[in-house]
């Protein structure tokens, strides 16, 4: 898979992760790691939090959060 935005500009790099918003190929340089919460637990009792961090690609961080589309990758 390679990707989407260097195909775009008519190159070719090879994607490293995929875009967890639109589903694109993103390859390092376009990739936007951003940190999330996940919270589990059952009904009864305290939820548990625990950090995560999803890929996204420059669109899509932008879209979701402007501070996360300056995220280096």
């Amino acid at each position: 898979m390679h990707c989407l935005d260097c195909s775009t500009a008519r190159t070719n790099s090879p994607a490293v992760g995929v875009c967890q918003g639109c589903g694109a190929g993103v390859c390092a340089e376009h990739a936007r790691v951003a940190a999330r919460n996940v919270r589990r637990g059952s009904l009864i009792g305290a939820p548990v939090e625990s950090g995560a961090r999803t890929v996204l690609c420059r669109v899509c961080a932008a879209a979701e959060a402007p501070a996360a589309a300056a995220l280096a990758p």
